[in-house]
């Protein structure tokens, strides 16, 4: 293999990579979003596409497993409720969507958009309509938790008593 061969599958490779982190990213916040969110990007997006349900959704357990400071042994920490769920449009595109809860017509939404997503020419859509407000409500509930957790912040100073 040629090194321009070489260049351009490490290229097509980092492509691929972003392209993965992108979708990564925006099914993270399809996953936090609330059902009435989702029902309300469903109910204003234009042009739905026919969807087929391929999987579920299905509710299931989880084992949840943690680390003791981040680096001691693994344990189980206990089961979480997980819904997934696996749809395909009218245009072959197939999306997923796994979400903590039981909430099986949030997720079969989330799946939706995933798939809408996929699609470039609907991806900057999604972003926009869906995406970009999810996001904006998780800052504004962290700056809130921020806030909270700021007014309970005691300071401790120690004074320089004169008699050293």
């Amino acid at each position: 293999m040629s090194n321009a061969n070489l260049e351009m599958g490490s290229h097509t490779e980092t492509m691929v990579e972003g392209a993965d982190c992108a979708r990564k990213a925006a099914m993270a916040l399809l996953a936090q979003a609330s059902l009435q969110e989702m029902q309300q990007f469903w109910e204003n997006w234009e042009n739905k596409p026919s969807v087929e349900t391929l999987r579920g959704p299905e509710t299931g357990l989880v084992m949840v497993r943690g680390r003791i400071g981040g680096g001691g042994a693994a344990f189980n920490l206990g089961e979480a409720t997980v819904t997934r769920a696996t749809v395909r449009l009218g245009n072959g595109a197939v999306g997923h969507a796994y979400a903590l809860g039981r909430s099986s017509k949030k997720v079969r939404l989330a799946a939706v958009f995933d798939a809408i997503w996929q699609g470039q020419d609907c991806r900057q859509s999604v972003e926009d309509k869906v995406l970009a407000p999810i996001a904006r409500r998780l800052n504004k509930d962290l700056e809130g938790k921020r806030a909270e957790t700021a007014a309970t912040k005691v300071d401790f100073f120690t004074m320089v008593r004169g008699d050293d």
